[in-house]
């Protein structure tokens, strides 16, 4: 994914309207992906005062396509997200291209931009998502996102029937080796650095049931002729002719915001993530969090939904709290 840019712009292309000193708002969305866009849409609507900051880093740009959600099935994600800006900007959501550094708390939250900036928030939605760290096969970052895969719910009807091969990269692996069976019976599960005895007889009794082939040995590269993978190699020279390879990622949570306030967080398997409630109110007052933040498994319609009841539970508890402090004067 490419770094982002520290220029402000509008939801359209055109110039943004720039954050001027210590700018209060009622909300500021730290993340534009799915999950911060949909609260965004949310609060917008709800006529809060809201600012969406975004580094313009989304999970999903190595992806032509999104797939499996309703009425944007196939849509590139760089225009469903265009849509998305457009869309918000209608209720006069600001949005910046820029990216949260640090944020601090002495009564509203202060939030320091990249930029040198600082807007000021009675409450934060953080939906800054997270990155995928590839293995470190020659030729998977390259095609990664094209013929090298990792969510067959999001790419496997595309590459159905094709030549499989899944790279053992993860505690997911093998798991992820027979989920794409449903999408072909020509699999083939690259060892890797995996040791044969270390997988369980219950794993390699499934394998074998579903059709899997399974190749030991460690995997040097993954070969591309005319644009398109065409074979695995291993390290001892052979090659293994292949159309689709499919691997784990090691998610790396953006969650830097909610360490530096102080946020509970529970230990995954892959990785450590806030602790949060239905409605995805964190452990700190005053404090939601969205999208891949809270979990490496959200889809874009699981994230968009995400951010959608936050923003919700957000605004309601806004509502009572000035309420209730109108009750006591």
């Amino acid at each position: 994914m490419t770094e982002h840019s520290t220029e402000t712009r509008a939801a359209t292309g055109g110039a943004a309207r720039q954050p001027e000193g210590n700018e209060t708002y009622e909300v500021v969305v730290v993340g534009g992906g799915s999950a911060g866009l949909s609260a965004a849409l949310v609060l917008g609507r709800a006529r809060r005062r809201t600012l969406v900051v975004d580094a313009g880093e989304p999970r999903n740009a190595p992806a032509a396509h999104m797939q499996g959600y309703l009425s944007r099935d196939g849509m590139p994600p760089a225009d469903f997200l265009a849509l998305g800006r457009e869309e918000v900007a209608r209720y006069g959501v600001e949005l910046v291209r820029d990216r949260a550094v640090d944020v601090t708390r002495d009564g509203d939250f202060a939030v320091a931009l990249e930029s040198g900036r600082t807007v000021r928030a009675r409450r934060l939605i953080v939906t800054t998502g997270l990155r995928d760290e590839l293995p470190a096969v020659p030729g998977v970052a390259e095609r990664f996102g094209r013929d090298v895969l990792h969510c067959p719910y999001c790419h496997g009807w595309e590459v159905r029937d094709r030549a499989f091969g899944v790279l053992a990269a993860s505690p997911l692996s093998v798991h992820q080796a027979l989920m794409v069976t449903q999408w072909s019976k020509d699999v083939t599960f690259f060892l890797h650095t995996v040791a044969g005895d270390d997988l369980p007889d219950g794993d390699l009794r499934r394998l074998a049931a579903a059709g899997v082939t399974v190749v030991p040995g460690e995997v040097a590269e993954v070969v591309a002729e005319d644009d398109r993978l065409t074979a695995v190699r291993l390290a001892d020279g052979s090659a293994h002719a292949r159309e689709v390879l499919f691997v784990s990622p090691r998610p790396v949570p953006r969650t830097g915001l909610l360490e530096r306030l102080g946020a509970a967080f529970h230990e995954t398997p892959f990785g450590s993530y806030p602790v949060v409630d239905a409605h995805g109110l964190t452990s700190v007052p005053g404090v939601w969090a969205a999208g891949n933040a809270i979990g490496f498994a959200e889809q874009v319609v699981h994230a968009a939904s995400g951010g959608y009841r936050a923003a919700a539970a957000l605004n309601g508890e806004l509502l009572m709290t000035d309420l209730d402090s109108a009750v006591r004067v």
